[in-house]
């Protein structure tokens, strides 16, 4: 057999279960895209067009697929090459942002239109560019000279520069994302633990220093003691919830979309979802997002090399964090805060990085061959004592 042939034979099916449930969150996506900017785009527009938001999703659609399946077809092992590239030109938007960008309330969050947000590629770059440097760190990764210090430094850079803008959901994600890739490298839980505190001090030192967050977690604290909020954000988010009962008032029938929540199409969709299809719709698309956790996890535990464990583990804690933020600041669990739910919130960037995630996590399913049965399966270690990362190897702990 020649070496394409056992190339060929290495190589897996892509991974068809988290395929499908991504295009039936897309599916879904798209009809409460227009459910919930129908209204506005008649109104708003001079040729009463119901369809604008939808017509420009539907092209980030596109562009979105086009991305997740060139990367799907890809080594993710190429990634090593593109890597710091990504991290420089990242970094060079994020700063272009702060000079010549623009976004409402005096906030600079956008360029070169309001659905490119560099932010969302920074949540991006950061899973991709530390799951690539740490696991090739190896046992050094728990040395604070050569691990936590270039660790800490990365993350100020990507994390700072996004808090400037004012967008401290997407720091949070990446401060998430970053540690999160940062532990499943092999990276000492003191280390973690210290991380996330300090980064968790300045988080809330920073926001309680601005008026509105401030703001926003007064009115968290308010309503866990039953009380009413100054804002009523979360308050009309859970009437739109409790209104839709267990099959909701239908497909564009919701009212609270119409003036009540705040931006309906993109920070509160997942209201108006509870509303129009009622506790088994929001039922569906959380069952639907746990499959894609499931599955990303899973494709980290049968990687075959450490690369594509830390990258699919960073990859899939990308899109939980979002889901996480997103449904837990609409039911009042956290404090209210803006961010985006992956595949369905109207924004190209938000939807175009989500899918570009998806991508590498199937080329990362792929590149496991028949070769690597049952007994490579990853498995849950625990210790990590070795150095190498928390999901590790059966094959490769019996080699050690």
């Amino acid at each position: 057999m020649g070496e394409k042939g056992r190339r060929r034979k290495r190589r897996r099916r892509p991974d068809y279960v988290l395929i499908g449930a991504v295009a039936a969150l897309m599916v879904l996506g798209l009809m409460m895209v227009y459910s919930t900017t129908v209204d506005s785009c008649y109104v708003h527009t001079e040729d009463h067009d119901p369809f604008c938001y939808l017509r420009r999703q539907l092209l980030w659609t596109l562009l979105g697929v086009g991305v997740a399946v060139v990367l799907a077809r890809m080594d993710y092992r190429r990634l090593r090459q593109f890597a710091v590239p990504i991290l420089v030109v990242t970094l060079v938007l994020l700063a272009l942002v702060l000079l010549v960008g623009y976004g409402k309330e005096g906030e600079r969050r956008s360029l070169f239109g309001p659905s490119v947000r560099p932010a969302e590629l920074a949540k991006l770059t950061a899973a991709i560019y530390i799951a690539v440097w740490a696991s090739s760190k190896g046992e050094q990764i728990r040395d604070v000279t050569y691990g936590m210090i270039p660790f800490i430094v990365l993350i100020g850079l990507l994390a700072g520069l996004v808090m400037f803008q004012t967008d401290r959901s997407a720091a949070v994600v990446i401060a998430f994302v970053s540690i999160g890739t940062f532990f499943v490298a092999g990276a000492d839980l003191l280390q973690v633990l210290l991380l996330g505190t300090v980064l968790g001090a300045v988080f809330a030192v920073v926001s309680l220093a601005q008026g509105y967050s401030r703001q926003r977690i007064d009115d968290y604290l308010i309503l866990l003691q039953g009380g009413q909020p100054a804002n009523d954000h979360v308050v009309n988010a859970l009437r739109a919830l409790g209104g839709g009962g267990v099959w909701g008032l239908g497909l564009g029938m919701g009212h609270q979309k119409f003036g009540y929540l705040y931006v309906p199409h993109t920070d509160s969709i997942f209201a108006v979802i509870g509303e129009e299809l009622g506790f088994v719709g929001c039922l569906l698309v959380l069952g639907l997002f746990a499959v894609v956790a499931w599955r990303g996890f899973r494709i980290a535990l049968e990687a075959r090399d450490m690369l594509g464990t830390v990258l699919a583990s960073g990859l899939t804690l990308f899109l939980v964090s979002h889901v996480l933020i997103n449904v837990g600041g609409i039911t009042g669990m956290i404090p209210f805060t803006g961010i985006t739910l992956p595949f369905f919130s109207v924004g190209g960037s938000s939807l175009t990085v989500s899918l570009a995630a998806v991508g590498i996590l199937v080329s990362i399913s792929r590149g496991g061959g028949g070769n690597y049965g049952r007994k490579r399966l990853a498995v849950l270690d625990s210790g990590g004592r070795d150095g190498g990362t928390r999901l590790s190897r059966i094959g490769r702990s019996a080699r050690a």
